[in-house]
């Protein structure tokens, strides 16, 4: 399982395939706010998923898009949209009912976080009964 993304797919699109991809995982984009120096301010949420991925492209890097692939690891993954889209991401795992940011296991693969995701929410729910 692989999908390549391209410039005219629109960020829910993105978040839609991702989590098809990963059941157990989602994904979550931020715009970067520059300040007159050069260095990030802040990060913005988008919370408009019809933006498409084009209107985020670093023009520097026209030919290349983000490819998502099990063993990818979510700070490859993360590292793609910053510099291919100029776009900060950040995975997030579901553990039972709630979604924890993936940023002290980003050096695990995609797969292997949807798996930890999976095993957690299970037994979570065996718990529960």
């Amino acid at each position: 399982m692989h999908v390549e993304l391209d410039d005219n797919m629109k960020i829910t699109n993105v978040q839609e395939v991702f989590n098809s991809l990963f059941p157990f995982l989602k994904i979550e984009f931020f715009e970067q706010e520059i300040k007159i120096n050069g260095s990030i301010a802040t990060r913005r949420h988008i919370s408009n998923g019809n933006r498409k991925l084009g209107e985020f492209r670093n023009r520097t890097r026209a030919s290349n898009n983000v490819s998502i692939f099990p063993n990818l690891t979510v700070s490859e993954l993360e590292h793609d949209f910053v510099t291919i889209y100029a776009l900060q991401s950040q995975v997030f795992r579901k553990s039972g009912k709630i979604w924890l940011e993936t940023t002290v296991t980003d050096s695990w693969t995609l797969e292997e976080q949807n798996r930890q995701g999976e095993l957690i929410t299970a037994q979570m729910n065996v718990n529960r009964v």
